[in-house]
This record gives C-alpha cells, sequence and structure tokens, in this order.
C-alpha cells in the first residue's frame, strides 16, 4: 500500500470519462488499497482512481463504523452507474482535487448503484442523504465532471481567478527556493 499523489484541478486528466475494468487481479486489490491510504492521509469522505492519474472506473468511498468512530472501513465500486435517482438534496460539498474551495451543490436524495466487487461480483443497493452524496460526487470523476461544473458559472469564474492567484503565489514560492 501507498499514499499517492492527488492530482488536481485544473490538470486535464481530471477532465477524461475513464474506461471500463476489465481484468480483476491482484494489482486492482492494490490499487483500491493504495486509494483508500491515500483517501484516510488526506483527509477524504471518498476518492475515483483518476485523481492520481489512473484513468479507470474505480472509486472508494469511506464508510464510518456506526460502533467505533476510530475503525476505518471503506466501500469499492468498480464499474459504478446510477439509476432510479429520486428526490433532490443541497449540501456542501469539497474535492480533493479542488484546492481551497467547497459550495453548495443540488444532488440527488436517493439512487440505486449497480456495480461491481473487487472480485468482480455484481452488486446492486440503494443509496441515500450524505452516502449517496458522496457516490454520486465519485462517480461524476469518473465521467470527468467536478463538482465545480454543478455550480454557477459566476461562483466558478470566482473560483477560477482564486485559483490563478494561488497557482501564481506556488510558483513565485517556487521560483524563490
Amino acid at each position: 500500500m501507498a499514499i499517492k499523489e492527488i492530482i488536481k484541478y485544473p490538470n486535464p486528466l481530471l477532465r477524461q470519462k475513464t474506461k471500463p475494468v476489465i481484468e480483476f487481479d491482484e494489482s486492482l486489490k492494490e490499487l483500491i488499497n493504495d486509494l483508500a491510504e491515500t483517501m484516510y492521509d488526506a483527509p477524504g469522505a471518498g476518492l475515483a482512481a483518476n485523481q492520481i492519474g489512473i484513468s479507470i472506473q474505480v472509486v472508494i468511498i469511506d464508510m464510518p463504523s456506526s460502533t467505533d468512530e476510530d475503525k476505518r472501513e471503506f466501500l469499492a465500486l468498480i464499474n459504478p452507474e446510477i439509476s432510479d435517482c429520486e428526490g433532490s438534496q443541497v449540501g456542501e460539498e469539497g474535492c480533493l482535487s479542488v484546492v481551497d474551495f467547497s459550495a453548495d451543490v443540488k444532488r440527488y436524495q436517493k439512487i440505486r448503484v449497480k456495480a461491481q466487487s473487487p472480485d468482480g461480483k455484481v452488486t446492486e443497493f440503494e443509496a441515500e442523504d450524505h452516502f449517496a452524496r458522496v457516490i454520486q460526487h465519485e462517480v461524476d470523476h469518473l465521467n470527468g465532471v467536478l463538482f465545480i461544473d454543478h455550480i454557477s458559472s459566476l461562483k466558478r469564474a470566482l473560483y477560477k481567478k482564486k485559483l490563478k492567484k494561488i497557482l501564481k503565489e506556488k510558483q513565485a514560492a517556487n521560483d524563490n527556493k
């Protein structure tokens, strides 16, 4: 297991649609463990493989234990698909690939998910509320969509302006080293 570098917006890899997983082998399980270690180190509520530069349809979701706050469990979804959406909810979202920004995003309140497990078995389940929000956010990543695509063009423009300033300051700091 290894902590990987999380790719940051505006890296074009984040805008590419990912490819389905066809081989369910040890390298997939290793990738899933690397994603989990990276997500918990960040820390985050979910992480998609393309956020660490691997363009395949794998996401992991943090599953907080209801009995032990310190216990870390995650759900790995391979080739996930969302269907049967209903209701709506607005909640604050951030992203490990979108630095220094969060915003309210409208998402479905309840979804049906079909995916494969790390060993290739098909699974289907329903998700609601925060769990549904995180899944939708991560599946968006697999389709090259970021949460900032769900906010107003004005807020997105303000964020891009802020990001340019952050990147310019980082560049200046690196130049002074």
